[in-house]
């Protein structure tokens, strides 16, 4: 993938250049049709999703949890914890996404510890309102 595409994603907000371009060695980009269920509740964890274009439903136990934008990522509770997915993700339109899996997702941490506090941030903020 080009790194440039990832300048606008707010996860990767702040990356130098030669930090992108390492994210984008190891991403993806996918293209999803709307109706694509993309993380089921309670499976593996293997991939984290950052969403370039379209939305997506987060929901747990059949309740709306939120809704999902550009830039916005999800799938990281489960790739930073080694966990399963504690809710169900779904596109609600045409969506472009960066993918990572969990094993270059944990590299990236380790090489840039920036991201991985952003996400371990996430993590918590998601976990009160998951447990509320």
């Amino acid at each position: 993938m080009d790194a440039a595409q990832l300048e606008g994603l707010t996860l990767f907000a702040g990356l130098s250049k030669r930090e992108r371009a390492r994210v984008a060695q190891l991403a993806d980009e996918i293209d999803l049709p709307e109706g694509r269920r993309l993380v089921n509740e309670g499976a593996f964890a293997y991939e984290l999703f950052v969403i370039e274009e379209g939305t997506a439903e987060v929901r747990r136990h059949d309740s709306h949890l939120a809704d999902l934008g550009p830039g916005d990522f999800f799938g990281e509770m489960g790739v930073m914890g080694n966990a399963s997915r504690v809710a169900s993700v779904v596109t609600t339109s045409p969506m472009t996404a960066v993918v990572m899996t969990a094993h270059d997702f944990r590299r990236i941490a380790q090489e840039m510890p920036s991201v991985a506090k952003r996400i371990r941030a996430t993590i918590e903020e998601r976990a009160k309102t998951i447990m509320q």
